[in-house]
C-alpha cells in the first residue's frame, strides 16, 4: 500500500519529544493505574474512572510496521491505512479524509460493536488533505496549495469533479508547510489556516517575501488564518501562527484555532481568530507589508519578556483566549470541536474539545467574554486513545469520532492510525463544569450537587498563577509563579455553585486551580480536579 513519507501535520521541529522508552514506560504505567482504579459503580468513594461516563469504542486502529519516526516508515501490510487527516457527516455515513491523499464513505459506524463497517472511495490523488467540510452535496478540502471542491455529479458516490475553491497563499515545498481546514464560522464564512515553514533552505529563498524592517522571511500568507467569502475571495485575516493544526467555531459563531508549543509560542493555546489580530510568531510578519495585509506598519517586536509586558509593548499583539500548560493539558494540541448536541454527550453543551496528539486524548474548555473578549479555563477531560488525536467531530447521534494518526512523531497508545469513537454512558461525572471570573475571585459551578461542608472548606482548594515569556527560543517555563491565598468559599443553596475569594489576581495570568478536597453527596471526588483559567481581564462586577 502505497503512503506518502512526509512528516506528521500537528508539530513544529524542535518539539520537545518524547523518547520511545518514555512513551513506553507511560503507557505501561497508564495501564497499570487504570486496570488498579475501582470502579465508581463499586463503590462510589473511590477514584472515578473516565470510563465510567465516557466509553471509547474501536471502530479500526493498527499499528504500523514500523516505528512512527521512521524515515522509511511503512503501514501495516493489510486494510486501508487510515491516517484520518479530516472528517464530516454524510447521512448515515462518515465521510473521512486520509493523509495519502484519498476521500473515503464509511458505512456502519455507529454500531456497537462495529462489526459491519463498509469502505468506499470518494476522492483520490489529493495532495494531503487536512480538513473536511460537508458542503450541500458536496464538499471542501484544504490541500497544501489550494481549498478544493469535491463534486460528485451523478451520485454514484464517487467524486467526479475537482474544482479550485480558493488559492494564493505560497508553498516552498519545505516540509512544514501544512494547511488546514476549513472551517465555516456563523456568517457562512470559510476558514482556514497556514503553518509556517521550519528550517527554510536556500532552495527555498526564491519563494519567500521578507518584511522590510523586521527582516523575517517566508513563503507569502505562511502562519496566517485566511477567510473565503461567498465571493471566493481569499482574505488575509490574522498571523502569527505557529502550527494552527485545530480550527472551529463556537455556538455563537465565533472562529478559534488551536497553536503548538514552539519559538515564540511559550506552551499551546487557543486563540480567538479575528480581523487584524497578531498572536505569536514574528516570521508571519513576513507577509505583513503585502498589499491586503490587515497588519501594516509594525516595526518591531518585544522580546525575551513576560507575555503580558509584551501586550504592553505591541498593541497588535493580542492574548490567547486560553492557555494550555504544557504537560498538564497536553503537549500537541490539535482539532476543535464544539458540543452542539443539546446534551447527548453529556452535561457540557456548547463548550469546546480539543484533541491532543502527544498524550492522545482530549481536553475541554470553557468560554466566557468579559468586556467583549474571550477568556476562560481549560481541564483534562479524556485520555487513552489509541493513537494521536489529529481530528474531531460529533456523529447524529451526539458521540465523538476521533481521526488518530501519530507518522513523523510520537505518541502514547498502541496504534499508529485509525477511528475510535466516544460515547457518554448516560452517567453524568462530578466535575467542575464551569469556571468564571468575578470581581474578587471566581464561581464555579458543578456538574452534581456537591457537599456542601468540604465544598466550603478553603482548604480544600489550592490556586497558584504563572504566565509564560515571549521569546524566540523553544516554548517557555512557567514563570512569576506565585501561590494565591483562597479567603473563603460560598457554596449556594442548591449546591451547584461554590463562589472562591481569592487575593492576588493577576490579568494576563494563568490562574490554576486544584479542587482535591470537593466531594460529592456520596462522599466520591471530582473526577478531575484541576482547571486552569486563564485571566485576561478582571471583571469589574
Amino acid at each position: 500500500m502505497v503512503t506518502t513519507h512526509q512528516q506528521t501535520p500537528h508539530a513544529g521541529a524542535g518539539r520537545r519529544r518524547p523518547s520511545p522508552t518514555w512513551l513506553a514506560v507511560a503507557i505501561v504505567l497508564l495501564a497499570a493505574a487504570t486496570d488498579a482504579r475501582p470502579s465508581a459503580a463499586a463503590d462510589p468513594v473511590q477514584k472515578p474512572r473516565e470510563d465510567d461516563y465516557y466509553r471509547l469504542i474501536s471502530i479500526a486502529t493498527s499499528p504500523a510496521s514500523t516505528g512512527s519516526r521512521s524515515k522509511f516508515w511503512k503501514p501495516a501490510p493489510n486494510g486501508l491505512t487510515l491516517e484520518v487527516s479530516g472528517m464530516d457527516l454524510l447521512d448515515d455515513r462518515l465521510a473521512v479524509a486520509i493523509r495519502k491523499g484519498e476521500v473515503w464513505l464509511l458505512s456502519g459506524v455507529y454500531e456497537d460493536p462495529p462489526e459491519h463497517v463498509r469502505y468506499h472511495r470518494f476522492a483520490n490523488a489529493l495532495h494531503e488533505p487536512l480538513g473536511l467540510l460537508r458542503d450541500g452535496d458536496s464538499f471542501l478540502t484544504v490541500q497544501r496549495t489550494e481549498l478544493t471542491r469535491l463534486i460528485d455529479r451523478d451520485g454514484d458516490d464517487v467524486c467526479d469533479e475537482y474544482l479550485t475553491e480558493a488559492k494564493g497563499w505560497g508553498v516552498t515545498g519545505n516540509y512544514h508547510e501544512y494547511a488546514y481546514g476549513p472551517k465555516r464560522d456563523g456568517e457562512g464564512n470559510l476558514w482556514l489556516t497556514l503553518n509556517i515553514g521550519l528550517g527554510l533552505k536556500s532552495e527555498h529563498q526564491r519563494f519567500l517575501t521578507t518584511h522590510p524592517q523586521l527582516k523575517v522571511s517566508q513563503a507569502p500568507w505562511r502562519g496566517w488564518g485566511l477567510r473565503v467569502g461567498a465571493d471566493g475571495e481569499l482574505e488575509p485575516m490574522c498571523a502569527g501562527m505557529r502550527s494552527p493544526s485545530g480550527l472551529g467555531a463556537n455556538l455563537a459563531g465565533d472562529m478559534f484555532y488551536t497553536d503548538q508549543q514552539g519559538n515564540w509560542v511559550g506552551t499551546n493555546t487557543l486563540h480567538h481568530m479575528r480581523k487584524g489580530a497578531f498572536f505569536h510568531h514574528i516570521e508571519a510578519l513576513a507577509s505583513a507589508e503585502l498589499p491586503s495585509s490587515p497588519l501594516k506598519g509594525i516595526t518591531s517586536v518585544p522580546s525575551g519578556v513576560p507575555f503580558p509586558e509584551a501586550l504592553k509593548q505591541m498593541p497588535q499583539l493580542k492574548a490567547p483566549a486560553v492557555w494550555l500548560p504544557y504537560k498538564k493539558v497536553g503537549q500537541s494540541a490539535t482539532d476543535i470541536m464544539v458540543d452542539a448536541s443539546n446534551g447527548k454527550f453529556g452535561p457540557f453543551a456548547g463548550q469546546l474539545f480539543v484533541g491532543e496528539f502527544t498524550l492522545s486524548s482530549v481536553n475541554r474548555v470553557f468560554l466566557e467574554q468579559v468586556d467583549g473578549e474571550y477568556q476562560g479555563a481549560c481541564f483534562p477531560f479524556r485520555e487513552g486513545f489509541a493513537s494521536a488525536v489529529l481530528r474531531l467531530t460529533q456523529g447524529k447521534d451526539g458521540s465523538v469520532f476521533a481521526g488518530l494518526t501519530n507518522r513523523g512523531w510520537s505518541s502514547l497508545g498502541a496504534a499508529s492510525y485509525g477511528l475510535q469513537r466516544l460515547v457518554w454512558t448516560g452517567r453524568t461525572p462530578l466535575e467542575i463544569r464551569e469556571m468564571r471570573a468575578r470581581p474578587a475571585g471566581f464561581e464555579l459551578t458543578f456538574t452534581k450537587p456537591v457537599d456542601a461542608k468540604s465544598a466550603g472548606d478553603i482548604t480544600s482548594y489550592r490556586m497558584r498563577s504563572h504566565t509564560y515569556l515571549f521569546q524566540p527560543q523553544y516554548g517557555s517555563d512557567e514563570i512569576l509563579a506565585r501561590d494565591l491565598e483562597i479567603q473563603s468559599a460560598e457554596v449556594s443553596a442548591d449546591r451547584l455553585k461554590v463562589t472562591l475569594t481569592v487575593a492576588g489576581l493577576r490579568p494576563y495570568f494563568v490562574h490554576e486551580l486544584r479542587a482535591d478536597g470537593v466531594r460529592g453527596d456520596a462522599g466520591e471526588p471530582l473526577l478531575h480536579a484541576d482547571a486552569y483559567y486563564t485571566l485576561n481581564r478582571i471583571p469589574a462586577k
